[in-house]
C-alpha cells in the first residue's frame, strides 16, 4: 500500500524555502537514495518553477529531470515533471504539488505532500489528508 508523507511548511505566507524549493530537495534526497521521482505539477507556472531550479538549487551540481510529454530517452532522467500519469518507469516516489489528490497516486510507492503556509492551502492539503486517512493509507507528518 502507498505510503503518504506530508511535509509541513511553517505558517503565516511564503517562507524562504517555499514548496518548489522543499520539491527539489525532496527529488535530491530521494534520487541520492536510488529512486525516481515524479513531480506532479498540474499548474505551468510551478512545474516550470521545479524545471528551473533543479538546475541552480544546489551549487555544483544539477539533478537530471525533464518534462513529461516529449518521448523519453535512454537513459532516462531521475525527475520527471508533469501534469498526467507517468510511465511505469517513475512509480517509486510522487510530490504532489497540486491541490488535489491525483487519480493515479495509489500506483505509487511513496507519495510525498507539501503544506504550503498559505491558509488557503493549508485547507486543501487538510482535504488531502482526510482523504488519504478515511481511506486507511499510512501516514506521517514532518514539520520543516
Amino acid at each position: 500500500m502507498t505510503r503518504i508523507d506530508f511535509y509541513i511548511l511553517p505558517e503565516g505566507g511564503k517562507p524562504p524555502e517555499g514548496a518548489v524549493m522543499t520539491a527539489c530537495k525532496l527529488c535530491d534526497k530521494a534520487t541520492a537514495g536510488g529512486q525516481r521521482v515524479y513531480v506532479y505539477a498540474p499548474d505551468g507556472a510551478v512545474a516550470n518553477g521545479v524545471d528551473s531550479l533543479l538546475w541552480s538549487f544546489r551549487q555544483g551540481s544539477f539533478i537530471a529531470h525533464e518534462r513529461l510529454g516529449a518521448p523519453l530517452q535512454e537513459p532516462q532522467p531521475a525527475v520527471l515533471i508533469g501534469d498526467a500519469e507517468p510511465p511505469e518507469s517513475h512509480h517509486g516516489v510522487m510530490i504532489n504539488l497540486g491541490l488535489e489528490v491525483p487519480p493515479f497516486f495509489s500506483s505509487f510507492e511513496r507519495v510525498l505532500e507539501i503544506v504550503d503556509g498559505d491558509t488557503a492551502q493549508r485547507a486543501k492539503s487538510r482535504e488531502r489528508y482526510k482523504f488519504y486517512r478515511d481511506r486507511g493509507y499510512e501516514l506521517a507528518s514532518h514539520n520543516l
